[in-house]
């Protein structure tokens, strides 16, 4: 006979609960001042479900401050559209980029997790630069070398894909704002795939800025409207 578990019946759902809660008190109190057995309560679950799902309280905060986002939190793995046109390449980097976008009030306590972290760290932030963000710049990288030709990364490279990828970051760190100066902007799941096609347009013509700076020849891109 195989052997079952108290959450066998509703282990996503008590799993899912879980985050939700931590993903509020946390955002709310940071990780000293949430306790494991308020979570617990506010998620409807025996205070031995964190050890069951997560191991520890260590390992629920990191599923709160990475599952929310979504599997690919930092957008596209951008190697895999590496042959097709530049314009293109942005358009699915920004659109899988700003997809949390669509998350509403779930994304605001996301938004102010990330920044408790990186007042009271807890390492969480640096794992989450090492396995997401950096991989994805070196990949931007890449595509711009490669792009322009370039035997060798230099400074400029890096310039141009922190200010590619920093407009999207925008559209995160600044959304008290643009919802007080432009409500539209981000009020739809539409208004952000609208917004992922300019930014691609924005981020392709800042691309051929460059390449004029260099004295490089531009190549011609297609681009056709989403």
């Amino acid at each position: 006979m195989t052997k079952t578990t108290p959450y066998d019946t509703d282990t996503h759902d008590s799993r899912s609960r879980l985050v939700s809660a931590a993903l509020r008190l946390f955002a709310e109190k940071g990780y000293e001042g949430a306790s494991t057995r308020e979570i617990c309560e506010a998620a409807g679950v025996n205070i031995s479900a964190i050890r069951y799902y997560f191991g520890d309280k260590a390992g629920l905060y990191r599923a709160a401050f990475t599952e929310p986002m979504g599997e690919s939190p930092c957008g596209a793995n951008i190697a895999e559209y590496a042959d097709l046109p530049l314009p293109e390449v942005f358009y699915r980097f920004f659109s899988e980029f700003l997809e949390p976008l669509k998350k509403g009030e779930e994304l605001g306590l996301v938004m102010k997790l990330h920044f408790r972290e990186m007042i009271e760290p807890t390492g969480a932030w640096q794992q989450e630069i090492d396995a997401e963000i950096k991989p994805q710049h070196d990949g931007l990288v890449a595509l711009l070398q490669a792009h322009f030709g370039l035997a060798e990364i230099d400074d400029d490279l890096h310039r141009l894909a922190f200010s590619i990828t920093g407009m999207a970051v925008h559209f995160y760190v600044g959304q008290d704002v643009i919802a007080a100066v432009s409500p539209p902007l981000l009020n739809t799941p539409d208004a952000v795939d609208i917004l992922a096609e300019r930014l691609a347009g924005y981020a392709t013509a800042m691309v051929a800025g460059e390449a004029a700076r260099r004295r490089l020849p531009v190549v011609a891109q297609v681009w056709h409207s989403h």
